[in-house]
């Protein structure tokens, strides 16, 4: 003799148990993708660093060449602009009126 007492209560165990079984798989998707996203940067910093030390290592470069910026290279030396001043000078009050 079986008593059915909890059958009611079975469908809603069922149903919390598919929630939390569709709240897992999602977590689960999230997480591959933060995964793949983690790798690629992981990956892009291991071929940085390995770039960046073979720079280092190469003797035919001088420490002019590490120092100076690639536009200063191409630009003559003859023909340089003079560089901006980094402050700028406003006028006065008694001179603007």
């Amino acid at each position: 003799m079986r008593f059915h007492f909890f059958e009611p209560r079975t469908e809603a165990h069922i149903r919390k148990s598919l929630e939390y079984l569709d709240e897992a798989n999602l977590a689960w998707v999230e997480h591959q993708a933060a995964a793949e996203h983690h790798a690629a940067l992981a990956r892009m910093y291991a071929e940085r660093i390995a770039r960046i030390e073979m720079e280092l290592k190469t003797p035919r470069q001088s420490r002019s060449m590490l120092t100076r910026h690639p536009t200063e290279e191409s630009r003559d030396e003859g023909s340089e602009r003079p560089k901006p001043e980094s402050v700028v000078v406003y006028p006065s009050r008694t001179t603007r009126q």
